[in-house]
């Protein structure tokens, strides 16, 4: 009897033991794979650029001699200044005390108007950033996943980060530009998007900045490609994939994901506010990246575009995008 149970019970170890080894064959192996090589294109400097320096009116000649501040007005008492508002005051009268009493509203209403941007932290828009040392900033990140079959798209972001110059505002409103229309080019390969911004303060910008790019950064195995602050860098990938013409042995068809992806990231710190709205279909999609496209250089503080895999060969499976992405929608 007892041997009748030891033959019985001989195949079920067989079978648990032969499961197990697959098991730990294919989570060591999607450890391996979790994450692939990845490029990056990055610049920019938190600080206030020469543009949004308040902005003072040009000297005017005042008869007299010299170049004075303010406006010629051909009255008696002088041009603008003390003299001209005394009239105000009770010294003089007339006309002259009339239009005092004009220019006085005036510089009243413009003091009031810049105290009032001053003290909103530039809440009303960008062109009233000159008027405060901290202004508002955006952090915003917009995601788009693409079917690995995207190979040109590779292959351009390769070229742009090659040849970008992440140095200068233009170059980097061109390296955004250019990122934005390789993905607007390839919709029929779009599958997953997500974004968001975060506003923060000037001086706790970039900490925010940084904090969204190493999240970024650490999903990769390496960056084999990057050109951040006009610094080129290429390294061969350690781990990269086999090329799927390289494909020898038959038991990587078989741990393979059935699905290849391509993920590209872009952020930018921008003066003022930009918000991104709800992405939910391939449309909002579209008009984010329009959105990103457009910003212009005097209102990019930085930015980086970054990418995975680089690597030719190298994968990125449904599993590792499930694992590293999950807040992307499918679109």
């Amino acid at each position: 009897m007892r041997k009748k149970l030891q033959q019985a019970t001989k195949p079920l170890l067989k079978s648990l033991l032969l499961l197990c080894l697959v098991f730990t064959l294919a989570f060591s192996h999607s450890d391996g794979a979790l994450a692939a090589s990845g490029g990056r294109i990055g610049g920019g400097s938190f600080r206030m650029p020469s543009s949004s320096r308040p902005y003072s009116s040009p000297r005017t000649y005042a008869p007299g001699g010299g170049y004075g501040g303010g406006y010629y007005a051909p009255y008696p008492g002088g041009g603008f200044g003390f003299p001209f508002l005394l009239p105000f005051w009770g010294i003089g009268g007339g006309f002259g005390g009339l239009f005092s009493i004009l220019i006085f509203i005036a510089i009243a209403n413009f003091l009031l108007q810049t105290f009032r941007r001053v003290a909103s932290g530039n809440a009303s828009g960008d062109s009233e950033v000159s008027y405060n040392s901290n202004p508002s900033v955006s952090v915003t990140r917009l995601q788009v996943g693409l079917l690995g079959s995207a190979r040109n798209l590779q292959t351009e972001l390769n070229q742009i980060a090659e040849t970008a110059d992440t140095n200068s505002p233009e170059g980097r409103a061109e390296i955004l530009q250019e990122a934005s229309l390789a993905l607007l080019r390839h919709p029929e390969y779009w599958v997953y998007a997500g974004g968001g911004t975060e506003q923060a303060r000037l001086n706790a910008a970039e900490a925010q900045f940084n904090r969204f790019s190493l999240a970024e950064r650490s999903k990769f195995t390496g960056e084999t490609l990057s050109n951040v602050n006009n610094q080129l860098k290429a390294t061969a990938p350690k781990d990269a994939l086999p090329a799927a013409g390289e494909l020898d042995n038959p038991t990587r068809l078989i741990t393979e994901g059935p699905g290849e992806y391509i993920i590209v990231t872009l952020l930018a710190a921008t003066l003022g506010k930009l918000q991104l709205g709800d992405i939910n279909s391939a449309d909002d999609l579209r008009q984010a990246l329009r959105q990103f496209g457009s910003i212009p250089g005097e209102q990019l503080l930085a930015i980086e575009v970054l990418w995975t895999p680089q690597a030719e060969g190298d994968t990125l499976t449904s599993d590792d995008v499930l694992a590293e992405y999950p807040d992307l929608k499918l679109v």
